[in-house]
């Protein structure tokens, strides 16, 4: 798995994981989907998860026979100051690289 900027700034922990995965996979997915795709353990999955679902921060989305399917709680007050984060996070990655474009074109001229 790659390092996003928000596990990069945030630490890696396994809720960032899953919620970064989530953010980057606007759909639905299995528990063992998830495991497959961040990278964890299932015992490290399974230790978090019921917190999480506590918390809404995931919630089941439908029934795939005798699978359940979880989706990010965008309405959740802890999912959407994440976004926001992430959001501003990527905005000032692209700031500082734009002001070290435009420093670099300025040295050359």
């Amino acid at each position: 798995m790659d390092t996003t900027l928000l596990i990069r700034y945030l630490g890696d922990t396994p809720q960032l994981r899953i919620i970064d995965f989530f953010l980057d996979n606007r759909s639905d997915y299995s528990k063992k989907e998830i495991l497959e795709s961040t990278g964890m353990s299932k015992t490290t999955l399974y230790k978090v998860w019921p917190d999480m679902e506590q918390l809404k921060v995931v919630i089941p989305a439908r029934k795939f026979g005798n699978t359940t399917l979880f989706k990010l709680n965008r309405d959740n007050v802890i999912v959407k100051q994440v976004i926001s984060l992430d959001s501003a996070l990527g905005k000032m990655i692209m700031e500082r690289m734009s002001e070290s474009k435009k420093h670099s074109k300025a040295i050359r001229v």
